[in-house]
């Protein structure tokens, strides 16, 4: 019932834009047909799918990174009240820095590199993810933690069946969120300092003023993250909502 309901709500989106198509400039607002010859023209000329895999690549990498080192400063800043006081103030500038700053600053100090372009993605996610499992490690059940005491569980024993259990929820949120966050991100830091991926093509074919172009690099790229966190991210969340 549920995948009827999104592919009708499709379908709509679907219609309204092929109606507003209709009486739009073509320059401006392409047919949907047109988008979809393009995706199937560029895709079989090999481009579509290597700018795609390469910023999917970013995507994953700096996810990863940030995930990483966002869930343990999470964690610190959740069980640690000195920690937290110091950290707050630097977590929330970071958090509040907008990513075209931490991008420019990104290549400045490192230069046009792959390196520079993961960073500034991580850094950016980062604060996000540290912020969603501070909220989680401050929420931790102290009946558990008694419990952990009592039975004097040893440092592995406590991670693994007192505190991830109990963050597992929060986790799972910041991946959702963290996802959607960092391929917007990625597609500007390519945009601004890349020779492929997403962004750079967006980027190119904007320069020529290709907006059916621009459109289908972009609905192929949300397709793909639409996919992921359908399969991948929303099974995995309500697998950890039954567990619990």
């Amino acid at each position: 019932m549920a995948l009827l309901a999104r592919l009708a709500s499709l379908a709509v989106l679907l219609a309204f834009w092929q109606g507003i198509s209709v009486y739009a400039d073509v320059r401006t607002l392409p047919a949907p047909s047109a988008v979809f010859a393009f995706i199937l023209r560029e895709a079989q000329s090999g481009a579509l799918l290597y700018n795609v895999g390469v910023t999917l690549a970013r995507v994953g990498i700096s996810f990863v990174i940030a995930m990483s080192l966002g869930v343990l400063l999470g964690i610190v800043l959740g069980r640690s009240r000195l920690a937290d006081r110091l950290l707050d103030t630097p977590l929330l500038v970071v958090l509040n820095t907008p990513a075209l700053v931490v991008t420019v600053l990104a290549y400045v100090w490192l230069g046009l590199t792959e390196i520079a372009a993961i960073i500034a993605v991580a850094i950016n996610k980062l604060p996000n993810v540290a912020v969603i499992m501070r909220e989680g490690a401050r929420g931790l059940d102290p009946g558990l933690e008694e419990m952990a005491r009592t039975y004097r569980f040893d440092r592995r024993t406590w991670i693994g069946h007192v505190l991830l259990p109990q963050l597992q929820p929060f986790m799972v949120a910041a991946a959702r969120s963290g996802i959607s966050l960092a391929w917007k991100i990625v597609l500007v830091v390519e945009l601004l300092g890349r020779p492929n991926g997403v962004g750079f093509a967006i980027n190119y074919y904007f320069t020529l003023f290709d907006v059916t172009a621009v459109i289908g690099y972009s609905v192929v790229f949300m397709s793909v993250m639409l996919a992921i966190d359908a399969l991948i991210l929303q099974p995995l969340d309500a697998h950890v909502r039954r567990w619990r």
